[in-house]
């Protein structure tokens, strides 16, 4: 909720939305999550999964059919905490 009205209310520019871990699998099971996906998408928020974990969990493609980026995060993700970017974990 946070990430999607912080796009909306102006307090951010940009936000990216990183699907990692076993919550790949959760956002292609609930319906729900999938809704608030496609609102994030719809406000121009960059969402992504994990590619090492989606594939482990076998669910690359539906998440890629939902609109999501799949990429492999370890080393961006690596870089992002180097360079103390603003960052949120849930």
């Amino acid at each position: 909720m946070y990430s999607i009205n912080s796009l909306k209310r102006g307090w951010w520019k940009e936000v990216t939305l990183i699907i990692w871990g076993s919550t790949a699998k959760l956002v292609t099971e609930d319906e729900h999550i999938q809704e608030k996906v496609k609102e994030a998408l719809k406000e121009r928020m960059i969402v992504s999964a994990c590619k090492a974990c989606a594939d482990q969990l076998g669910c690359t493609q539906v998440l890629e059919e939902l609109g999501i980026e799949v990429m492999y995060w370890g080393k961006p993700l690596t870089q992002l905490i180097k360079n103390e970017s603003h960052l949120m974990f849930v």
